[in-house]
């Protein structure tokens, strides 16, 4: 097997992919490398029993549990952010500021929630595919999808509240 039977010519097509899933997962490129080269790693020795057409999703479910793995392992931590819609304007790096945000608001969700948003508006993935990916039903995907984007709806809301609070005081208040 000289080349793993093209798991070379695979790597060089889908690394590029798989770092990006990884760094929405956990926003860290030295951890999103790690979870990359880990996963890259299992499937290498695993790679003549994987199904051709199945490696990408192999190696994208195995990132996820990698990085749940780790996220387990070392605690939840609570990151805050300022991300308020009503800030946008024309300057092309305020879209780069609100991705970050954006990502930062992910980190917030638990871990199953922020893999089916990832897999499903960074990867492009339909149900049934996130499903196969993460081992779940497509009911688990739809719920945890729906329950996903409330989170990071209320959290929106509530940041839009408290700004618009702090520049509308009350009248009259000391």
């Amino acid at each position: 097997m000289a080349d793993g039977d093209g798991f070379e010519a695979f790597v060089r097509a889908n690394s590029a992919d798989l770092l990006a899933l990884a760094i929405s997962l956990c926003r860290d490129r030295q951890q999103a490398e790690d979870l990359v080269q880990g996963a890259l790693v299992g499937a290498f020795e695993r790679w003549p029993s994987i199904r051709r057409g199945e490696e990408l999703r192999y190696l994208r479910r195995s990132i996820v549990n990698g990085h749940i793995s780790r996220w387990r392992r070392v605690g939840r931590r609570e990151y805050s952010i300022d991300l308020h819609v009503a800030d946008v304007v024309a300057d092309p790096h305020r879209a780069v500021d609100l991705r970050m945000d954006l990502v930062a608001q992910l980190r917030r969700l638990p871990a199953r929630q922020r893999a089916v948003l990832v897999l499903r508006y960074l990867c492009d993935l339909s149900d049934e595919e996130i499903s196969a990916t993460l081992g779940t039903g497509k009911a688990s995907v739809r719920s945890n999808a729906h329950r996903g984007l409330a989170r990071l709806r209320a959290m929106h809301e509530q940041r839009s509240n408290s700004a618009n609070a702090a520049n509308n005081p009350v009248i009259g208040e000391a």
